[in-house]
């Protein structure tokens, strides 16, 4: 590509790997196509990144700003990772700290775009007046962003009451069971639409961010959400750029790790075809150790095969860790594995010996098994995750964890029963069929790649807009 019709793109994720990884992933495509890409975040988020392969990382400016030290936040904590859920909205203050770093690197580096998240509010008008046209990537589903509804809520849409968010919304014109349970909607009216100790509501980031960009790309695909990606453009009134699934490339590797999946391998190969169930609930749930107890005795009374991905949380999270119930590793060592360091998910997944995966419906996580056709059994914790369940009870990929509607709590009865109807029951065949079904859409490359063919022109196309 010709250097004068070479594009430089700044990207700035929230704080959070479920968001930085996909921003990552839209990264190293665009530079693929020839682009500049400066991804920005915190020292220690950038450290933490998946190693960027030799071809790519030229493109790519890892681009440092330290986190402002900020009252309540422990020291290291960059991520949600690194903290418990309740003190976010530390983490989303020290993140407001960044406006003047970020400032002064667009201003010194002058980038033709900069794609960014929901959380900095008070990024649009800085952009604006250095005239560097704006992006906001949503890691949500369309139809999530959809249930939060328009950007103007003038319209008499404003949602007061915690039952108001179990139904459809009004707003959406065609049929759907995508809601919030009523244990849900209590913690989503409390930490979206209140203000925070960061200082303002995740809504009216939502609403600042999404109102002063170009346009809005979303992770997703038509092939799946058709109508939601047409009704967010209405909602929105501005363009919406579905980016794909963006499937993750292959993961690092190196002497440790790789014989970390000697080990892996060698357990998967000595199970069943399709008997495994893969467990894990990524880098930012922790349930209570309540539910994590009738987890485990429900994963262990279920009698099948698992892998259980357990992390450990980091040292600033100390006092906040849950434990196993007593004797559970030795009672269940003949037929499962509890890893509590780093594993190959990727190639876990796409191990002939794994069917299911019990799964707390990160977007990401879910995209990521049904890229290998698994069926899924679906425990939401937080933020859409609920919404994100929903929506593949509808596509019958996967079946929810029956819950206490009040408190959300669930019993190893339920988890046990859920595991076995989706991994070995015959009136689960559906949801196996129907998760082979979607691998066609979810792990055709070629075809995801072509989404972010289309938005590489949009930046192409529009970059003098301002």
């Amino acid at each position: 590509m010709a250097e004068t019709n070479k594009l430089h793109i700044a990207m700035f994720p929230w704080l959070a790997f479920g968001h930085i990884i996909p921003f990552l992933e839209l990264g190293k495509l665009i530079a693929r196509k020839g682009h500049r890409v400066s991804f920005i975040s915190t020292p220690r988020n950038i450290e933490r990144l998946p190693k960027i392969s030799p071809d790519t990382a030229p493109s790519i400016n890892l681009v440092k700003l330290p986190l402002p030290r900020v009252e309540n936040l422990p020291e290291n904590a960059e991520a949600t990772m690194d903290v418990p859920y309740h003190i976010v909205p530390y983490l989303k203050r020290a993140h407001d700290g960044l406006q003047e770093p970020l400032s002064r690197f667009l201003e010194s580096s002058t980038p033709d775009w900069i794609i960014h998240d929901f959380a900095p509010h008070w990024l649009p008008p800085i952009a604006a007046k250095l005239g560097i046209p704006r992006v906001f990537f949503s890691i949500f589903r369309a139809s999530s962003l959809c249930f939060f509804g328009p950007l103007n809520f003038s319209k008499g849409y404003a949602r007061t009451e915690p039952e108001h968010f179990t139904v459809s919304p009004k707003w959406v014109p065609f049929p759907s069971k995508i809601a919030f349970r009523i244990f849900e909607a209590k913690k989503i009216l409390d930490g979206f639409d209140h203000e925070n100790a960061s200082g303002v509501s995740d809504w009216f980031r939502v609403i600042t961010v999404a109102s002063g960009a170009e346009a809005v790309a979303t992770k997703t695909c038509m092939e799946i959400e058709a109508e939601w990606v047409k009704l967010l453009g209405d909602l929105y009134e501005m363009h919406v750029i579905p980016t794909g699934l963006l499937p993750p490339s292959a993961q690092e590797s190196g002497n440790e790790r790789d014989s970390t999946w000697d080990m892996i391998v060698e357990w998967l190969d000595k199970q069943e075809k399709g008997s495994v169930v893969f467990i894990a609930f990524g880098s930012e749930v922790q349930p209570s150790q309540q539910d994590f107890i009738e987890l485990a005795l429900g994963i262990e009374q279920s009698g099948l095969p698992f892998f259980w991905v357990l992390r450990k949380q980091s040292d600033s999270v100390a006092g906040d860790s849950v434990e196993l119930p007593e004797g559970f590793e030795v009672r269940t060592k003949d037929r499962g594995v509890v890893s509590t360091s780093w594993v190959p998910q990727l190639r876990i997944l796409a191990h002939d010996s794994v069917g299911g995966f019990l799964t707390h419906c990160g977007w990401s996580s879910v995209s990521e098994a049904l890229n290998f056709g698994l069926a899924l059994i679906l425990l939401p914790f937080f933020v859409d995750q609920g919404l994100i369940a929903r929506s593949l009870e509808e596509m019958q990929v996967g079946i929810e964890v029956p819950r206490n509607e009040q408190d959300g709590t669930f019993t190893r009865d339920s988890v046990a029963k859920t595991l076995k109807l989706v991994m070995k029951d015959a009136e689960g065949q559906i949801y196996r069929d129907k998760a082979k079904e979607m691998a066609t859409i979810f792990g055709d490359k070629d075809l995801q790649h072509q989404y972010v063919d289309k938005f590489v022109e949009f930046l192409e196309n529009k970059r003098h807009v301002s």
